[in-house]
């Protein structure tokens, strides 16, 4: 008896020194936390109960992460038989914390010293997940345009206001890699929004470090971070025949691993003439060769098809918003597109102070463009790459960042413009092969001049140029090579940043910018060759103040930009768009963001319920602008609304319902040179609502609905400007529904 005691006593002696137990409370208010994710090297070991305990079987010590939604993610290295309290801190998204890689330079929001908006994934969370534009549109100084459905245009503080269509004057990369053409234009509709996890926005000049573009740049992330293994399954429908799915999946391999998904969007369209159709793979990959080497590669393919409602006057507006304009869906106008985009991108640590990141790609894109008028074909291939090392050292026993390197890029398009048969490509018109290049040296150093007081000086040396030779002219003009190099651009950078204390500083900046046209700008529809166009050329002075305290997220900025030799539109009797320059503007603004968090708790029925508004004030006028008879010089810029206000809510509960609501306020924005017509101002109200949990750590799922235009609001989220015939207005949806679920199982 008394040996069967001893043994019993032995063995539980041996279990209970095998088990590590672990108990997981908020470090605040000492509440036990429910449902914290528990993992060793990316495999799921087990989940927290009610009471936050955690108790897994092992005789060795291990490195554990854990992880819960609302909670700063923590390693800790427990022992078996020992009893272990882990404290968890509440993440808020403060300004203090936010880190950012804007300028090739990755430091805290705080020590940037440019105006920087960060959209995150729980921004495009926020809506229906079709677009990126509403989740874009809450920030100020930015407004993404819808035209049609995946006819995007982005403004970055009055840049589309060369842009009838599409996106230009903004450099957009994606992971590291030049998604804008060296032609300058960038097909942004090709990446769903599955393939965007984060996007940071400069506004205004950035050349110093990216190049062309006076409108700023756009950073989009979605890297491969697998961790552990994860398939997930997503469904959305939708009013207007929308439909639209997604399959992904994320495994760990070793150090590295590979993440995959495949993305279908349907939908027929509010206004006849409107369906399209898209399909969207992406393939990442994660390599982790050493500690000092990481490689990664992307792989994109997208098959997109959209029809193209146009362009409605004021009459055909109030007769029936939903009709396309008369010639439309007769002649098919609409874009077909497939496109293949791959890269490469390699991280080399030499040193623990200098590194190097070096990322190639290449790129494919078959186009197919019926309109009214004409029929266009162009089959293109383009390759580039982009450098940088970054040395962190001393100067004068100050700390010295160093950032030096380069991107050059290359395309080659065989363009022909055919006759329009009731939506099948006639006799050909012309026939081009197009040539397009850029390239351009950055150097910049961050010196730390006194403690919290960082000097920025950065220059960029820019060369392009574009190649048009005419194979076939079938009107008899001249053919042959017709080529324009651009003039080398010097693009300096000067920017002062003074840290108040850890949650709060200021910030003022001199820095010039210049955009050369576009190919399309400078070879039209009707195929003639407008190669005296010239660049255009900025300089912008800006001062901000953030701050950010607690549940307190504050953000202003003013700026004024001065552009000269700018590229505006017009259109002629036959309905053609065309460019020209046209003297000079004045820009002046301002943009400011507050956040607050009412309430953020873990141990309340209300976990999360949290308030924003940012205020976009832009007061753009014409300097020196005369066409013609007409002089429109103080006249306020087209396409630009001088008042944009956006508000938010955002609720959060223990059992997992959320609510995010948002109003948004745009005023009236004058649609010709002239200032003879506006849109109305509007007032454009989107709610989403849903529940979302996961299931011993293994589970996670999500039902949601939400509706669009809640008001039933008559607007343009878009508008033509300086149309012929006053065919100003592309008509957004009426009240529209939508719906979904998501699942997904870790592994």
């Amino acid at each position: 008896m008394n040996k069967t005691f001893t043994l019993l006593c032995l063995l539980f002696s041996t279990w209970a020194h095998a088990q590590i137990s672990v108990k997981i409370v908020d470090s605040e208010s000492r509440q036990p936390l429910e449902n914290v994710r528990a993992s060793v090297n990316g495999e799921f070991m087990a989940s927290s109960n009610q009471s936050g305990e955690i108790k897994i079987t092992n005789t060795e010590k291990l490195l554990i992460r854990f992880e819960v939604e609302g909670y700063e993610p923590i390693n800790k290295e427990v022992s078996p038989g020992k009893e272990l309290v882990v404290y968890m801190t509440k993440k808020f998204m403060n300004l203090s914390e936010i880190t950012v890689s804007a300028f090739e330079s990755e430091r805290g929001i705080l020590e940037q010293s440019a105006s920087i908006a960060v959209v995150s994934e729980q921004d495009f969370n926020r809506f229906n997940e079709t677009s990126l534009v509403n989740s874009f549109n809450t920030k100020p100084g930015i407004r993404i345009e819808e035209r049609a459905p995946a006819s995007y245009r982005i403004s970055i503080r009055g840049s589309s206001l060369r842009a009838p269509f599409g996106v230009r004057n903004v450099k957009v990369y994606w992971n590291d890699v030049p998604f804008t053409s060296p032609d300058g234009t960038t097909a942004l509709n090709l990446l769903d929004l599955s393939n965007i996890r984060t996007a940071e926005v400069i506004k205004g000049p950035s050349g110093s470090i990216y190049g062309a573009g006076n409108g700023g740049v756009v950073n989009l992330y979605s890297p491969a971070n697998p961790a552990g293994g994860r398939v997930s399954a997503d469904f959305m429908v939708g009013d207007f025949g929308m439909t639209r799915y997604k399959l992904g999946i994320s495994q760990q391999v070793g150090n590295g691993g590979f993440e995959a998904s495949y993305v279908s969007q349907k939908a027929d369209g509010y206004r006849e003439h409107s369906a399209m159709d898209r399909q969207v793979f992406q393939l990442g990959g994660f390599f982790n060769v050493s500690e000092k080497q990481e490689i990664r590669t992307q792989l994109l393919i997208s098959d997109l098809n959209y029809q193209i409602p146009g362009a409605l006057n004021a009459d055909q507006l109030a007769e029936d918003p939903t009709q396309a304009r008369p010639g439309s869906a007769a002649q098919n106008s609409s874009i077909a597109q497939q496109s293949v985009f791959a890269s490469i991108g390699h991280l080399y640590r030499f040193t623990p102070k200098l590194k190097n990141s070096t990322t190639l790609y290449l790129n494919t894109n078959d186009f197919e463009n019926p309109f009214i008028l004409d029929y266009k074909k162009e089959l293109g291939f383009g390759y580039g790459g982009r450098t940088a090392f970054t040395f962190d050292g001393k100067l004068a026993g100050k700390d010295l960042r160093i950032i030096a390197g380069g991107e050059y890029q290359s395309s080659v398009t065989d363009a022909q413009n055919f006759g329009n048969r009731a939506g099948v490509a006639d006799t050909v018109r012309f026939a081009d092969k197009l040539g397009a290049k850029q390239g351009f040296l950055f150097q910049q150093a961050e010196w730390d001049l006194m403690e919290n007081f960082m000097v920025t000086f950065a220059l960029s040396e820019n060369f392009s140029s574009l190649e048009v030779d005419r194979q076939i002219d079938a009107s008899g003009g001249a053919t042959g090579l017709q080529t324009r190099k651009f003039d080398p651009v010097v693009v300096p950078r000067f920017a002062l940043n003074y840290q108040f204390n850890d949650y709060s500083g200021i910030y003022g900046s001199i820095s010039s910018g210049f955009s050369p046209p576009t190919i399309d700008e400078v070879r039209t529809n009707e195929g003639s060759l407008n190669l005296d166009l010239e660049a255009e050329k900025g300089l912008n002075y800006e001062v901000g103040y953030r701050m950010g305290k607690g549940k307190l997220n504050l953000d202003v900025t003013a700026f004024y930009f001065k552009l000269d030799q700018t590229i505006t539109t017009y259109t002629n009797t036959q309905g053609v768009v065309l460019f020209r320059n046209a003297g000079s503007t004045d820009q002046k603004g301002i943009e400011t963001a507050i956040d607050y968090a009412l309430i953020q708790s873990q141990t309340t029925f209300v976990r999360d319920l949290k308030i924003g508004t940012a205020f976009t004030g832009h007061y753009f006028t014409f300097k020196n602008y005369q066409q013609g008879d007409n002089d429109y010089s103080g006249n306020d810029l087209t396409g630009v609304s001088p008042n944009t206000l956006v508000s938010r809510l955002d609720l959060r509960t223990s059992p997992g319902f959320y609510l995010n609501f948002t109003h948004q306020f745009v005023d009236e924005i004058p649609l010709n040179d002239g200032n003879t017509v506006y849109q109305d101002a509007y007032n454009l109200v989107n709610m989403r609502f849903g529940w979302a949990r996961s299931f011993a750590g293994k589970w996670e799922l999500e039902a949601f609905a939400g509706v669009d235009n809640l008001t039933d609001e008559v607007y343009s989220l878009g508008n033509d400007l300086n149309p012929f015939g006053g065919r100003y207005y592309q008509p957004a949806p009426e009240r529209n529904w939508y719906g979904g679920v998501k699942v997904a199982f870790v592994y």
